[in-house]
């Protein structure tokens, strides 16, 4: 893929992807009243294996809503992931604990990351259900360490590495800015279990493997019952996005996609009949042919770093910096915060072309970084 696409042929190979995919069940409505701000009047719970039930919890933003998993064990329940932390999340909590629980108690809480709307309830539910929390250390550490991190948003450390890439001080304003709106990130649970790759969990009669996944977050936990073929996926296997991998200031020389791509490499040994609930989009089946189109994905977007190299070369252009390969994959218009998440994006594609030996950054004026083909 030399050139971006256009309008047309993302919607055509999206439409191909999407044919490409088998989505057994419907997918379950939550809904407010007509009134802005009204309470919740409808809760779907759809069942897609034994014991096994999916609700769509709403989120007030641009992916505008989460799934989440419910369990039902011998003699209470486990919940997967927990939607945002917010009244309307609060209030489906305590309407299904009232309409499907059977009066039996909540056993556990698991979260597969720490990204707020899988994690930022869960001191809420830990309480409300007298339950204990399950998470990887790498996860459950990064939710408390970024609770604690607003006072450092806009320290100059930071903006400088977003000036080093090339990004204005006027962009790098509103994006800090957006961050220190941000309403979740003050909260944490106080305390964990800690669950490893490898690990095993008896729900249900059903043995779940603990599949550690890297790149859109440290230690991102999948569930895998292998006997019935069910994969509870989190963010790391999405039927209709792509899950973010991105370079951030907290790790700057970081190389995020390697990782990424090798934690959907071992999802493919898994069987090919393989229920997939993901945590954004419909349950889904055909679990290979997805793998294969995020991993094609990501090839297109490095092919466009390479078209974009090859021009300068070719012309009178400069080398180009971490904010000019942003607009060059991203040809949208994109809020600040998603200009911050499209930034690490880049840098993240940036960094693997560097590291494949494709791609060198040199040092200009300012400490600005500029990336080339190392021929030029």
């Amino acid at each position: 893929m030399g050139s971006r696409e256009s309008a047309l042929g993302v919607a055509e190979r999206k439409q191909q992807e999407r044919a490409a995919l088998d989505y057994p069940y419907p997918i379950p409505v939550t809904s407010a009243g007509a009134k802005e701000n009204e309470s919740i009047d409808h809760i779907d719970i759809v069942e897609v294996a034994t014991g096994i039930f999916w609700v769509r919890m709403p989120m007030p933003m641009a992916l505008d809503h989460i799934n989440v998993y419910l369990l039902e064990d011998s003699d209470g329940w486990f919940l997967i992931d927990t939607g945002l932390n917010i009244e309307m999340t609060r209030e489906i909590w305590l309407k299904i604990a009232q309409q499907h629980f059977c009066n039996l108690p909540v056993k556990g809480i698991i979260c597969t990351h720490f990204h707020y709307d899988h994690a930022s309830l869960a001191p809420w539910l830990m309480e409300q259900f007298d339950a204990p929390l399950y998470m990887t250390y790498g996860e459950y550490f990064t939710t408390r360490a970024l609770a604690g991190s607003r006072d450092a948003i806009g320290s100059e450390r930071q903006k400088s590495f977003y000036q080093r890439h090339g990004m204005s001080d006027d962009l790098i304003d509103k994006m800090l800015t957006a961050c220190r709106r941000d309403p979740f990130m003050s909260h944490y649970p106080p305390d964990f279990n800690r669950i490893r790759e490898g690990d095993t969990l008896e729900i249900g009669g059903r043995t779940w493997h603990v599949l550690i996944g890297e790149g859109h977050s440290p230690e991102h936990a999948c569930l895998y019952c292998e006997e019935d073929a069910l994969l509870i996926a989190g963010d790391q296997l999405l039927p209709e996005i792509s899950s973010n991998v991105l370079v951030s200031d907290v790790e700057p020389e970081s190389e995020p996609l390697s990782l990424w791509l090798a934690s959907l490499e071992k999802l493919m040994p898994l069987k090919a009949e393989t229920l997939v609930m993901p945590s954004h989009g419909p349950v889904f089946k055909n679990l290979q042919a997805r793998v294969e189109q995020l991993q094609a994905h990501h090839v297109n977007q490095l092919d466009l770093l390479r078209h974009l190299a090859t021009q300068n070369i070719a012309s009178v252009n400069t080398d180009f910096t971490g904010y000019e390969a942003l607009r060059c994959m991203f040809d949208r218009p994109l809020s600040p915060i998603e200009q911050m998440l499209a930034m690490g994006e880049t840098l993240a594609h940036l960094a693997w072309l560097c590291r494949a030996g494709e791609l060198i950054r040199k040092t200009g004026e300012q400490g600005v970084y500029y990336y080339s083909a190392p021929n030029k």
